[in-house]
């Protein structure tokens, strides 16, 4: 078997990407299956979680909007990332009517759940409005390989020639660090995946690939591979791993879906907010998300009395009950004229 040489590539592509890329080129994405033009692209189920949260909590229907069509809101709707997807020990979500008491809950619950504070509540006004709703989610991961990896020599990445810190297996790394390796497939030297196993449920996948495609696509194409490939999936003697440091931190809020009343209801989404804190090195990996959507509740439409005021032309009929055919009919465009012929 060829010399397995790991290059995080989708994976980078997901996290970080070229570590010298500007940030601006770096895109949030709100759900597996979106388009982006962005070489460098993340997803993470935080900011689903929250949408959920909305449709199932407040809204109780999928999320349309009045006079705009969002494909965004359209694919949040598939709700194709559950909290089911995830253990309960790995997120909180909190919604309520926006108070000061609201934060000090979400507040209270992050630590006591995660020992964590939040990197977003700051930027969103609790004072008491009872015309809004806030829905919050944090996801939290922290977890170690099986055992530590090597660290590497540093050295570039792609086509950026700024040295990067790597890990992971080399000739004179122990043999026991094979055991943390498990071959997906090998169909070339650009085109392979393996799993990283920890020491507890999660696995960090790695695809190295130069498609570019949604991270749906993505998925589906490594899971194909997978499946179909018959060669050798032990990691062995021979093989070689060289992982890339990540440690990125980003911020985004998705615009697509703000600013529009929903249909059905009298809400509108004002806010959204989601970040992405990732850590990842020869020991383990951490990761911390937050996300959040302030709702407002729009003002009903003043219902105004109706005029039902006969004060121009107007036609009277008088019909008996049961009948199709009135007895009587008058047309009335001049009353005065009118009333001047009746009697005494």
């Amino acid at each position: 078997m060829k010399k397995l040489l790991i290059c995080l590539a989708v994976l980078i592509s997901t996290l970080l990407g070229n570590i010298a890329t500007a940030a601006e080129n770096i895109e949030v994405l709100p759900t597996m299956s979106s388009q982006s033009s962005a070489q460098n692209r993340i997803w993470v189920g935080t900011f689903q979680i929250v949408w959920n949260e909305a449709i199932d909590n407040v809204v109780k229907k999928p999320i349309k909007f009045i006079g705009y069509n969002s494909i965004v809101a359209k694919e949040l709707n598939k709700k194709a990332f559950k909290k089911s997807n995830i253990s309960d020990n790995s997120y909180y979500t909190k919604t309520g009517i926006v108070s000061p008491e609201l934060k000090t809950t979400i507040e209270k619950g992050i630590k006591d759940k995660f020992n964590e504070t939040s990197d977003i509540l700051d930027a969103f006004d609790f004072s008491y409005q009872p015309d809004k709703i806030f829905i919050y989610a944090m996801l939290k991961k922290d977890f170690k390989f099986l055992t530590p990896f090597d660290k590497l020599s540093d050295g570039p990445f792609a086509k950026n020639f700024t040295p990067v810190k790597y890990f992971g297996i080399n000739e004179d790394s122990d043999k026991k660090l094979a055991k943390n390796v498990n071959v997906l497939f090998y169909n070339s030297n650009n085109d392979f995946g393996v799993k990283l196993i920890t020491k507890g449920n999660d696995e960090v996948v790695l695809y190295r690939t130069n498609d570019d495609k949604t991270f749906e696509d993505f998925y589906y194409d490594l899971n194909k591979k997978t499946k179909a490939y018959d060669g050798d999936k032990k990691f062995n003697k021979d093989d070689k791993l060289r992982v890339p440091d990540i440690n990125l931190y980003q911020e985004t809020s998705f615009k697509d879906v703000e600013g529009h009343r929903i249909k059905g209801t009298n809400f509108k989404i004002d806010k959204t907010i989601e970040t992405v804190d990732f850590r990842m090195n020869n020991e383990g990996v951490k990761l911390k998300s937050e996300a959040a959507i302030m709702m407002k509740c729009m003002a009903l439409p003043i219902e105004r009395g109706r005029n039902f005021t006969f004060t121009d032309n107007f036609v009277l009929f008088l019909i008996e009950k049961g009948q199709k055919t009135p007895y009587y009919a008058m047309r009335v465009t001049d009353v005065e004229t009118l009333n001047k012929t009746g009697r005494n």
